[in-house]
């Protein structure tokens, strides 16, 4: 799949051309560039990396480096969201924390037009891919990008959700982590610190700080951090976490009194 992916790239056309011309044979310069690839690829560096592309939500979007490859439980988050929201002309406000490459900012801008979005970005080099996601699927008029850490900062504001896909993955678990995303994605959007749930135990004070009453918080989290994140949300009301796919726990959400 990845050598076909990543041929795909080379050629600059899709499957079905693939599978349509087997007669193709690659020229010169296409056949030094696919093996550049495939040595790149060789060497454990993501697919996505190598092709600066990824699909999220039905959307093509740049990736690089510098953010966390969306990836497909993450959809999760955005369906929590929109399971919600009282249909997709709702006018409410919504803070994406930690937005990396955008993607579930955008996928929200498209499900809900009349939603005011937010996110937020410690990483400048990842606020740079977020707007050029953005400007790439005309939403950067509806979505503004605030280089903060978390929620800092945005005491004064009062939003209708707080959605994040933080780090939290415990650094006790990094052998149990997959060689390529220890060695290629950045470390800071996966390790939150030794127990996994730092980021989340800054993170829920500041949302319940600039949530409106029955406001939600929505994040994404792991099996692993599921039980001490529900503990965390101790006080807060219809708390619930679900699971993705496989049955790993992958959401939690919760809802300001």
């Amino acid at each position: 799949m990845n050598a076909e992916l990543l041929l795909m790239f080379t050629l600059g056309r899709d499957r079905a051309y693939l599978y349509g011309h087997p007669e193709h044979e690659l020229t010169p310069d296409e056949q030094a560039r696919y093996e550049a690839a495939l040595e790149e690829r060789s060497q454990g560096i993501p697919a996505q990396y190598i092709t600066g592309h990824q699909e999220f939500w039905g959307m093509d979007l740049i990736v690089g480096p510098a953010v966390l490859i969306p990836r497909p439980e993450t959809e999760h988050v955005v369906e929590a969201v929109l399971h919600r929201v009282s249909g997709a002309f709702w006018p409410g406000t919504v803070v994406d924390v930690g937005t990396g490459s955008g993607c579930i900012a955008l996928a929200l801008a498209k499900e809900l037009p009349q939603a005011e979005i937010l996110a937020t970005e410690i990483s400048p080099a990842a606020l740079e891919i977020a707007r050029a996601n953005a400007a790439r699927h005309r939403a950067d008029a509806r979505i503004r990008f605030h280089q903060t850490d978390l929620l800092d900062g945005l005491e004064g504001r009062s939003f209708d959700f707080v959605v994040s896909n933080p780090p939290y993955v415990g650094e006790s678990e990094e052998e149990s982590v997959q060689l390529e995303v220890r060695r290629f994605e950045p470390r800071n959007a996966v390790f939150a610190g030794p127990a996994g749930t730092e980021v989340i135990e800054r993170l829920i004070p500041q949302a319940r700080q600039v949530l409106r009453p029955g406001g939600w918080l929505v994040i994404e989290i792991s099996g692993t951090v599921s039980r001490a994140v529900r503990e965390l949300l101790s006080g807060w009301e219809e708390v619930e976490i679900t699971s993705d796919l496989q049955g790993i726990p992958r959401v939690a959400s919760a809802r300001k009194l």
